[in-house]
């Protein structure tokens, strides 16, 4: 009982966690993205709500972007923290732009994508990521007295 209500701050079932988190959320963002692509390189017109004065065309792209490309970065845990800022601003805009006037069903999995990724933006991407990986690399772990300290608290975990 007491493992279950006790909090750590960082343990690698966190790690673990924001590794189920990250691939998790990624995988089903590119269940929506994918065939946003398909449309947008097929020949057929483009049928996409253009978005705060920008053209249909351009509005998919965006989303195409932030919905394939980044949910890839994403997935692999590559620069996690920027590739989260396009999903968010994508999720803010199907909620409060596209589906503003539909019932808040229709609103609800954009906020879920959203509150997935804040957790993810503020979390980081966890050990688990290439960010960890890289960070390992660029500050790396100075031995003092048989314990293993990161040289730059300011990393991407």
């Amino acid at each position: 009982m007491k493992k279950i209500l006790s909090v750590n701050e960082a343990t690698s079932i966190t790690d673990v966690a924001l590794l189920i988190a990250r691939v998790g959320i990624a995988l089903l963002m590119l269940t929506h993205g994918v065939p946003k692509m398909v449309t947008l390189f097929s020949a057929a017109p483009v049928q996409f709500m253009p978005v705060m004065g920008m053209s249909a065309e351009f509005s998919l792209a965006l989303a195409v972007f932030a919905e394939v490309f980044c949910s890839i970065l994403l997935l692999v845990g590559f620069a996690s923290r920027l590739a989260v800022i396009p999903l968010m601003m994508t999720m803010l805009v199907a909620v409060f732009l596209v589906h503003s006037a539909d019932p808040f069903a229709k609103q609800e999995p954009a906020l879920h994508y959203l509150l997935v990724y804040i957790v993810l933006l503020l979390a980081g991407s966890g050990k688990y990521s290439i960010d960890y990986l890289l960070s390992r690399k660029t500050f790396p772990t100075n031995t003092s007295a048989g314990k293993t300290e990161r040289a730059n608290s300011l990393s991407y975990q």
